[in-house]
């Protein structure tokens, strides 16, 4: 269930902080291996089966560092919150999603509402009852263009769901949906992103991603 959110910004945390390469730590277990399997068609758009493994490996770091938090909702949340994608018309995601005023962009409303009817069809024939299939809705539903979050367990899957462009896999991918080159797109991660997460470790986990793939990227030589 809900954890309820604390008001410091950034959030601080009571458990450890891991700021290695993610790559060191992808997720554990296979117990969310049905759900891989049941959405693997939503995966194959907009980079879905690179950016929510990452993710995901991201979201259970920050359960790690809040073990408060409900870990299970966190993790199938972050699984399937940008599953979407999938189910809208794929020339409207670049075009409209991101250019101009893309957090306003009716498409990102619209990969919300579809995102839930995805978890309402997967979810319930696996086995997750209906309490815990509308709390993953809920942050599903908002995830990008909602202000504020409304829980713990909404700002760990949010900051997760910023994370994994930190890494030099996410740079790659991101930047050109947003047409800039990968010197560019890291100032923007740097300016503009870090200061949206929520939570104390995920600052340090994006400092230290980004330090890392701007050197692997040679970005203060190439731009």
């Amino acid at each position: 269930m809900p954890t309820a959110l604390p008001t410091e910004r950034p959030i601080p945390a009571p458990g450890p902080v891991d700021t290695s390469p993610i790559s060191l730590t992808p997720a554990t277990g296979d117990d969310l291996d049905p759900i891989w399997k049941a959405v693997v068609p939503e995966t194959r758009t907009r980079g879905n089966d690179i950016h929510l493994p990452i993710s995901l490996a991201y979201a259970e770091r920050l359960c790690d560092a809040f073990p408060g938090a409900d870990r299970q909702l966190v993790r199938v949340a972050i699984q399937l919150h940008d599953t979407g994608w999938g189910r809208v018309d794929e020339e409207r995601i670049l075009a409209e999603g991101f250019s101009g005023d893309w957090r306003r962009a009716e498409i990102r409303y619209e990969h919300e509402r579809q995102g839930c009817v995805i978890a309402r069809e997967v979810l319930p024939p696996l086995g997750y009852d209906g309490a815990f299939v509308h709390e993953v809705c809920a942050i599903i539903d908002g995830h990008d263009t909602r202000k504020e979050a409304y829980s713990l367990e909404d700002a760990l899957v949010r900051d997760a769901d910023r994370l994994w462009r930190f890494d030099h896999a996410g740079i790659a991918l991101a930047s050109g949906w947003f047409r800039m080159d990968p010197a560019a797109y890291s100032d923007r991660l740097e300016t503009e992103i870090i200061p949206e997460l929520l939570t104390a470790p995920a600052v340090a986990m994006a400092t230290a991603t980004l330090d890392r793939s701007r050197a692997l990227l040679r970005t203060a030589v190439i731009r």
